[in-house]
């Protein structure tokens, strides 16, 4: 077995670049952080740091500068919800809420993303653990006060996606974005860029602090 390269754990704006925030990012079932490059490098290049904790330890939180939001993934997204309660964040955005299962690698595969590069880096990654969507999420879902961006792919067979819309409209400050076509690892999926886009956006509305985003989008 050919063993998995080091995943970088973080992304830092390129030099001269004025930080606008910080995102700390939490994987969801079988995933680690090299499998975020894209993101990671997309919201760094806006301005945005971008880490991602050790899996093993307790989520720390730097304040300033600018807004400081979990980003979590599936059960990363569930795990980011439960967090914000306890920890100074300014907001959560949470992809992929994981409310079911899917069957074998291929189903797996195809559950989580179209896209034909991550495709082939999941099927490739040694380091990427298989069948973790098969285990269930019995965990409620926490409710925090602070604004919440939940992302959720049309196409999704993992979760569904008018459950992820309903939970949205349950929150005091929600927006809701569902992304036309896409399947449950909405992230790294077809529409990566655009959905990357709907993250600064979001970013950028919490470094302005007015008004209230929109409920439902998509």
């Amino acid at each position: 077995m050919t063993l998995a390269p080091p995943s970088p754990a973080s992304w830092a704006p390129p030099a001269g670049t004025t930080v606008r925030g910080t995102v700390v990012l939490l994987p969801g079932r079988g995933e680690h952080a090299g499998i975020y490059p894209r993101l990671g490098a997309r919201l760094a290049f806006d301005g945005y740091r971008v880490t991602v904790p050790p899996a093993d330890l307790p989520v720390k939180v730097t304040a300033g500068p600018g807004p400081v939001v979990l980003l979590g993934h599936d059960t990363g997204a569930v795990r980011a919800l439960d967090l914000a309660a306890s920890l100074p964040v300014d907001a959560v955005i949470a992809s992929g809420l994981p409310l079911g299962g899917s069957g074998s690698w291929d189903d797996e595969l195809d559950a989580r993303t179209a896209c034909p590069v991550h495709r082939a880096l999941l099927d490739a990654d040694d380091g990427f653990a298989r069948g973790e969507l098969h285990t269930p999420v019995a965990s409620p879902l926490a409710e925090p006060e602070v604004p919440v961006l939940v992302l959720h792919g049309e196409a999704d067979k993992v979760a569904d996606p008018n459950a992820a819309r309903a939970y949205a409209a349950k929150l005091p400050k929600s927006r809701f974005v569902l992304v036309g076509g896409g399947r449950h690892d909405v992230l790294n999926d077809v529409d990566h860029r655009s959905v990357a886009a709907e993250i600064v956006q979001f970013l950028e509305w919490l470094r302005a602090g007015t008004g209230t985003p929109a409920l439902v989008r998509g």
